[in-house]
């Protein structure tokens, strides 16, 4: 890493402030109740007075608290919270008053870099930019867009995700890009998409303003939304101060405010929940009428739930079954209730399947769309909303459903791309896939922007190995050196916030704009301009020769961007730069229906489930198994949310006598993701410089340590080194923050995630961070060196790997697509079938039907045996010994009775499926290759194997009743 050189950015005390945040976190108490009637109060903080102010909104965390940034002699000098923005009326947390000092650190990036051979050497715009734009062109030419792969963050502006989406899908058209909000986030949008078919948060901030109730779920918001804990709080202090519930594994701050604190064991939320819902059910707590007209699904959910009962929740979770007893009554005779949920079930076991029963017991109540009744699925990164909305994390923009041929037909029409240009044939890869991908070489080149997965995904050892592979082309987009900036091949500065303009969106749905306040350090760029650079140099056209991308700077894109979101669930047809100047946020959607905003969804109680609308057609909360359209519409929701429920599955690794603890990581109030920016702030570094191990006091004596100890914490994927801190958490569990890794030269291993489980949830494709089995031994001192990631050691020897791969490459034959592998796998089933049916004709000769019928399904696959000739001689083909095996095995027994006829028809049927899967994986082949002519052949062979296998399959029903039944 970088060695003899301050990080922090601006120096000197503050000249003003309201308060000392590091010291007061939440600051005075303002108590209020009554909607929009929370009180102003302006926090501040200048190291000088400033000569002008610029409007803007806070990037560190996802609250989206509105501030204005003070500007003197073209840098940053300070900031203040802005009164009149609905989101914070002027409060700010430790982060925002003191997180924008990292904009003036003397180790921003400042000029591209490409890796030499003794590490980074700098270059020119021109040159890095031709030789990423030259990889792509060989990429693309060579292997298809689906060799390249975006890994983007939660800290763009919406403008940029937009733009990079577009990039993405309709000029490279490769279905690899997600973002580090994948880490956070994505498990809000699955709940969401699950119950009411579309992304959006229901509730509004403005709901904790009049709630009888607080439920707290996985959501320790005194640290991680330090502001909305305000009007917590100041609710709490106020007349009427509503109950508040809190489900957490630790006894955190939010904890210790609860009324009522409910502490599972990692990764059983679900019984949990399921056992609260069981309670409001048999305390008659159901909203019957409300339930009937608006929901589908409630009797399979009573049935499921009612199995749950407080002493088997007890003995699943650990939850005492009279405290389950109290909460389930409180939520019961709650008038309102505003419910949140954040990674204490987003990144645990059953992520998806748990946030989903957090949504129906605010449906059951019948608390939804109505004043003090929100439920906020919240999010973990302030722009974290626009990834998911612009398409940035692979899914559709404007809350699209990829598996809707109109909705693709939509924005092929917006962009002017033929629809098969759009990756749409299955669900986009989601980022661990994309790492997967890239381990197994099948992706190519990674760009990754704004984040640090060297730090931040799972398993760290398994990604430093992935991200120093030397087939792998890695670019890096950051404004600071990071862990993997350091294995990247071409690293390009960054533009930060304040330093460029565009609009986010915070959880409630609320849209700020920020003003360019200064520019960005040397030849730094923004991320919007890196991106259409990209695109002109790419040459991206749309089908009529005009450029792909037709806008040019912030403001032109966010009207693209609006013309992509009309008549969506996110409508920003209304908005403006102009609207978002000078006041406060707006909540989408604004149209001309909804001029001045929409504080919450579903005010008349109709959801966006209508088949041809919704943005996902759900999936099996517990498999993830995809619901197909054919399913969806059987289910028939118009307009009506989904109660879908589940049963409760461990999680997948435990304590044992090896590694007899929990693991759970997490956040602290004093930072941000990586502390790429937070730990250059003096202020916050200062609050929390180091990583610890948080244990019980019990666990601590009973092992022999004292508090300060240094201790060695080792999962079956690696170890960690750090300080014993006694917290308030429960015995046999362990507690560790992610933020930590090895910029700063920490000369020991003390990244929480080189212990955590590289696997993820079902449905929503987040990793599982709260649970891992761990071990725990006293060391004197340190004992482990950091990873080497610095360019004089680690970076030297991935550049030659990837010089003698270079070299390798052109003397060794270039590897193939499997597509032949599948050719030869079809071929050789339906060679075995077109047998097997003749010989079933044959031997079944006496029923007409079997013999002139198995004679036309043979011939068929004889035809389609001569049809695949062409995409043989295209493509090649390699037969394995499996269609040969398979054929051997289900040789018809060609006995001429009716249980024999059964089982020759049940082989030939099972031959006929062995076709199918094969036609099923060539047509998904086909879309990757954007070969038609290889697509409509596909597509006939398998019309007529349709044809096949359900003749077979009425035949078979219509003699196994007899066949079976009476002996013949």
């Amino acid at each position: 890493m970088r060695q003899g050189r301050s990080r922090f950015g601006e120096a000197g005390r503050a000249i003003r402030q309201s308060r000392d945040s590091i010291a007061d976190i939440w600051g005075e108490r303002t108590g209020f109740h009554g909607e929009d009637q929370w009180p102003a109060r302006v926090d501040e903080a200048l190291i000088e007075e400033p000569e002008r102010w610029v409007q803007s909104a806070c990037v560190l965390c996802s609250n989206g608290c509105a501030l204005d940034i003070g500007v003197k002699d073209g840098r940053i000098v300070g900031v203040r919270g802005r009164e009149v923005d609905r989101v914070n009326r002027g409060r700010l947390g430790p982060k925002g008053l003191h997180g924008w000092r990292a904009n003036n650190s003397p180790d921003r990036l400042t000029r591209p870099l490409i890796r030499s051979g003794t590490g980074f050497r700098e270059a020119s715009w021109d040159e890095a930019m031709g030789l990423i734009v030259s990889r792509s062109q060989e990429l693309i030419r060579d292997y298809t867009g689906s060799s390249i792969g975006f890994y983007t963050t939660g800290q763009l502006m919406l403008e940029e995700y937009y733009t990079l989406s577009v990039i993405g899908k309709a000029g490279i058209g490769t279905p690899h890009m997600d973002g580090n909000t994948r880490l956070c986030t994505a498990t809000a949008a699955a709940a969401l998409k699950e119950t009411f078919g579309s992304d959006g948060q229901p509730g509004s901030y403005s709901d904790i303003d009049t709630t009888d109730c607080i439920l707290h779920v996985g959501h320790n918001i005194a640290e991680t939304d330090t502001v909305l804990w305000m009007k917590v709080l100041d609710r709490r202090r106020g007349p009427n101060p509503p109950k508040l519930i809190a489900i957490d594994t630790r006894e955190t701050p939010t904890a210790k405010e609860a009324d009522i604190h409910l502490s599972p064991k990692p990764g059983t939320n679900v019984p949990v929940l399921n056992g609260l819902l069981n309670l409001i059910i048999e305390g008659g707590g159901v909203d019957r009428a409300f339930v009937e007209a608006h929901t589908i699904g409630f009797d399979k959910l009573k049935e499921t739930v009612s199995k749950y009962t407080p002493e088997r929740v007890e003995e699943l979770s650990g939850v005492p079954a009279e405290r389950l007893r109290e909460a389930g009554r409180m939520l019961t005779e709650a008038k309102s209730l505003v419910s949140t949920v954040l990674q204490g079930v987003y990144q645990s076991m059953q992520a998806t399947a748990a946030a989903v029963q957090v949504n129906n017991i605010n449906l059951i109540r019948g608390f939804i769309g109505k004043q003090g009744c929100g439920l906020l699925q919240m999010n973990g990164q302030p722009t974290a909303q626009n990834t998911r909305e612009c398409g940035a994390d692979g899914d559709l923009p404007a809350f699209r459903n990829w598996d809707n041929p109109e909705h693709i037909k939509e924005l092929a029409e917006l962009w002017n791309v033929e629809m098969d240009k759009i990756p749409h044939w299955a669900p986009p890869t989601h980022a661990l896939e994309i790492f997967n991908y890239a381990e197994k070489g099948s992706i190519r080149m990674l760009w990754i922007q704004a984040t640090n997965p060297a730090v931040s995904l799972p398993d760290l050892g398994r990604v430093r190995s992935i991200l120093k592979n030397p087939n792998l082309f890695v670019v890096v987009q950051d404004m600071f050196p990071t862990e993997t900036t350091e294995l990247a091949d071409v690293v390009l500065p960054a533009a930060g916030w304040g330093e460029k303009t565009g609009t986010f969106t915070n959880v409630d749905r609320t849209v700020h704009i920020t003003h360019k306040a200064v520019e960005p350090p040397g030849e730094a760029k923004s991320d919007l301009d890196i991106f259409l650079d990209y695109a002109r140099r790419m040459d991206f056209r749309d089908k009529d020769g005009r450029p792909l991308i037709k806008w040019h700077d912030p403001e032109s894109t966010f009207e693209a961007w609006k013309a992509c979101t009309r008549g969506r669930p996110c409508d920003y047809t209304g908005l403006s730069y102009a609207k978002l100047t000078g006041g406060s946020g707006i909540p989408w959607p604004c149209n001309e229906q909804q001029t001045e905003g929409t504080k919450r969804l579903y005010e008349d109680h109709h959801f966006p489930t209508e088949p041809e609308y919704c943005e996902s057609f759900g999936h099996d909360l517990v498999t993830g198994g995809v619901v197909t359209p054919t399913e969806y519409k059987a289910l028939n929701p118009s307009g009506k949310a989904l109660l879908k429920a589940a049963e409760y599955h461990a999680p997948h690794e435990e304590p044992d006598d090896a590694y007899p603890f929990w693991l759970s990581t997490g956040r602290l109030v004093y930072h941000f993701h990586t502390r790429t920016k937070t730990g250059r702030s003096e202020e916050l570094h200062n609050a929390a410089p180091d990583a610890f191990i948080e244990m019980n006091v019990a666990d601590v004596l009973g092992n022999g340590l004292r508090e300060g100890d240094w201790v060695s914490v080792s999962s079956r994927r690696g170890k960690v080194e750090a300080r014993i801190r006694i917290g308030d958490i429960e015995p046999g569990r362990v507690f560790i923050p992610f933020h930590y890794g090895y910029w700063d030269d920490p000369e020991r291993m003390r990244a929480a995630n080189e212990l955590t489980l590289f696997e993820w949830d079902a449905v929503s494709k987040q990793p599982h961070f709260k649970y891992a089995a761990v071990s725990i031994s006293k060391i004197d001192e340190p004992q482990t060196d950091q990873p080497d990631t610095a360019p004089t050691i680690a970076s030297e020897v991935v550049d030659r790997l990837k010089h003698m791969a270079d070299a390798a490459m052109k003397v060794v034959k270039p590897e193939h697509r499997h597509v032949r592998e599948y050719l030869g796998l079809l071929e050789g089933s339906e060679r075995a079938l077109a047998d097997a049916l003749e010989k079933v004709a044959e031997a079944h000769a006496r029923e007409p039907d079997i013999r002139n019928e198995c004679h036309l399904l043979a011939h068929w696959s004889r035809k389609e045996l001569d049809e695949l000739r062409s995409l043989i001689e295209r493509y090649g083909e390699e037969r394995e010994a499996e269609t040969d095996r398979l054929g051997s095995a289900l040789k018809p027994q060609q006995k001429a009775t009716g249980f024999g006829l059964v089982r020759d028809l049940h082989d030939c049927w099972l031959l006929a499926n062995e076709s199918h899967v094969s036609l099923v994986i060539l047509a998904q082949a086909a879309s990757g290759l954007r070969d038609e002519q290889m697509k409509g052949l596909i597509k006939r062979i398998d019309e007529q194997n349709h044809r096949q296998r359900t003749w077979l399959m009425t035949r078979i029903k219509r003699a196994s009743p007899q066949a079976l039944t009476v002996p013949s």
